[in-house]
């Protein structure tokens, strides 16, 4: 019996506000029409595990107080459990994984926006994912003053429907901006090369339609498939 095709860690990764997660949805739907009879998963961090879960509602929970050095371990718990329980035996079995969001996310937030050392939430990372490197990474880039309008009118429909809201969402524009700040270096060739952990980025446009953007995010990654 032949063995399984080679797994694929494809990640999706932006500022708030930028469509990401729709982007996800879609493009784990073309993979699925484009390979048929092969596993397409999707994931989303933090969360995906049991514990990933639970994790999650504490860290987005506005009545929360968490500490930066707090959060960063909390999300790079999570981090490690679906590497660990999930992601690693779907590569294994060959699945297309399709992650809405991973190592990006750790250094916008918690490196950029809180200003934790890099060093040491480098290394905290290294240890949550085990070599783990992604195939590709597609960074959505949108104008920050817009997504972050998007994230906002997120959060005010969240509120009036849950009468909650996402804790990261309430950190302030200042935040925010360091956050934009931070992705948009990512797309830097150079940044990209003293960051190997990070795998292949790649910078795509997410302004327009949803088609259009969904049609850029496939260019991004079918020569993995």
């Amino acid at each position: 019996m032949p063995a399984p095709p080679r797994g694929r860690l494809i990640v999706l990764e932006g500022s708030d506000g930028v469509g990401k997660t729709t982007q996800a949805a879609r493009l784990a739907d073309r993979l699925r029409a484009e390979c048929p009879g092969r596993s397409v998963v999707s994931l989303r961090e933090p969360g995906g595990t049991p514990l990933g879960d639970d994790l999650r509602r504490i860290l987005l929970d506005p009545a929360q107080k968490i500490g930066a050095e707090t959060e960063a371990l909390l999300f790079l718990a999570s981090r490690a459990q679906l590497v660990r329980d999930v992601i690693h035996p779907h590569l294994r079995s060959g699945a297309l994984v399709v992650l809405d969001r991973f190592f990006l996310s750790t250094y916008a937030y918690q490196i950029g926006g809180h200003g934790l050392p890099e060093d040491v939430i480098r290394a905290a990372n290294a240890l949550a994912v085990q070599g783990t490197v992604p195939d590709r990474t597609v960074l959505f880039d949108y104008p920050a003053v817009d997504a972050l309008a998007r994230a906002e009118a997120r959060v005010a429909e969240a509120r009036v429907a849950e009468a909650g809201g996402d804790r990261m969402h309430g950190l302030g524009p200042a935040f925010h901006a360091r956050v934009a700040a931070a992705f948009a270096q990512f797309a830097d060739p150079a940044w990209q090369a003293g960051h190997p952990e990070c795998g292949p980025i790649v910078a795509v446009d997410a302004r327009g339609t949803p088609d259009a953007v969904a049609a850029r995010g496939w260019a991004a990654v079918r020569d993995l498939i």
